[in-house]
């Protein structure tokens, strides 16, 4: 039933069942001239959520381990876990100063390619073997970015298609400047993907989704998309933050949904854990200029005591991917003079994290 369900998912994508002409939150997502709604802000300042204040690391041996880390750096790409979920990983290491770091990033997501060792274990490049970043072109006014790959680009299986747009696109569009993707091959540009014909002839943009999934039931042609983030837990039983685009039924309120969500938790059968604390609830929820509000009510808190990081830090990253805004106050029980478990205070408003799952070489 999954395998049909995407099936149907990606039939959608490249035949615009699912960018019915109805003009509502969140629809119209594959369409990447849509990306407003989905797109985090990029080159926010203020008061920054350290999300990676416990880093993950790779040893010499390429074992995942645990490390401090106060002021994450470097590149954030996104790579293939072990159990098949796209999710940001932050390298810290010295890489070729000669390239661009757009073409930096996407060398990392080569399979097998000239920076595999750097990656953790258990995390893995999507772009076939033996492709190489021919060039990066960034248009300063539209903040497209034009991708010449080399005709190593071609040898994946048309399974693995929606992986590599995603994850080209999401690294890219993280990246400072840059709001939209097109892809290249020895010089001509492609208009779909070469393999499974997934359409470029629009520029990729967050719109995409990644790891998309959708409820039971759903209707897909009258859905929204929002995207969430959960747990993923290496070998070493390190967590990182993993995010999953899930279609739900159509909705106005697209923050109440994606918190409604996040609550629910990961969908039967996923390897992902959830972050939501049992008991709590969201009491109030709104945006205005720039910054989301969310009240969160819990009956068992007592003041004083240390809030749960890691559903905090994945409420902050729902609410700023699914709403634009730069920042988050959070509130519990009316009350924003707290800090949680990592010792962050929620008394002013917070930023997503400008690098998350920061890993070191």
């Amino acid at each position: 039933m999954k395998k049909q369900r995407y099936k149907w998912i990606r039939r959608a994508a490249l035949t615009g069942a699912l960018t019915l002409p109805v003009v509502t939150a969140g629809c119209g997502w594959f369409s990447p001239s849509e990306s407003k709604d989905i797109d985090p802000p990029q080159g926010v300042t203020g008061s920054v959520l350290p999300g990676t204040d416990a880093a993950i690391s790779a040893s010499s041996d390429g074992a995942a381990t645990v490390a401090d880390q106060t002021a994450a750096s470097g590149l954030t790409v996104y790579l293939k876990d072990k159990n098949g979920y796209l999710a940001p990983v932050t390298i810290q290491a010295k890489l070729d100063s000669k390239l661009t770091p757009e073409a930096q990033a996407l060398e990392l997501l080569v399979s097998g390619g000239p920076y595999a060792k750097l990656l953790p274990e258990g995390f893995t490049g999507v772009l076939p073997q033996g492709t190489e970043i021919r060039n990066v072109q960034i248009d300063k006014k539209t903040g497209l970015a034009s991708v010449d790959f080399s005709k190593q680009f071609y040898d994946y299986n048309e399974q693995e298609e929606r992986s590599i747009v995603e994850a080209v696109t999401w690294t890219l569009t993280g990246m400072e400047g840059v709001s939209g993707v097109s892809l290249w091959e020895e010089g001509e540009k492609l208009q779909e993907m070469p393999v499974g014909a997934f359409p470029l002839d629009r520029p990729l943009t967050r719109a995409v989704g990644i790891n998309l999934e959708a409820q039971d039931g759903v209707d897909y042609s009258l859905s929204t998309p929002v995207t969430l983030y959960f747990s993923g837990i290496t070998d070493q039983d390190a967590q990182y933050y993993v995010p999953v685009t899930r279609l739900v039924p159509r909705t106005s309120n697209k923050l109440a949904s994606a918190m409604k969500q996040l609550a629910a938790g990961p969908l039967d059968g996923s390897s992902l854990t959830p972050v939501w604390v049992p008991d709590v609830s969201v009491k109030t929820l709104e945006q205005s200029k720039g910054t989301v509000t969310v009240d969160l009510s819990d009956a068992q808190y007592k003041k004083g005591e240390a809030a749960p990081s890691e559903m905090l830090q994945a409420v902050v990253l729902s609410l700023t991917e699914n709403s634009g805004a730069g920042k988050v106050q959070i509130k519990l029980n009316g009350q924003s003079d707290f800090k949680d478990s990592r010792n962050v205070s929620y008394t002013e408003p917070v930023s997503r994290p400008e690098h998350l799952n920061a890993f070191k070489s």
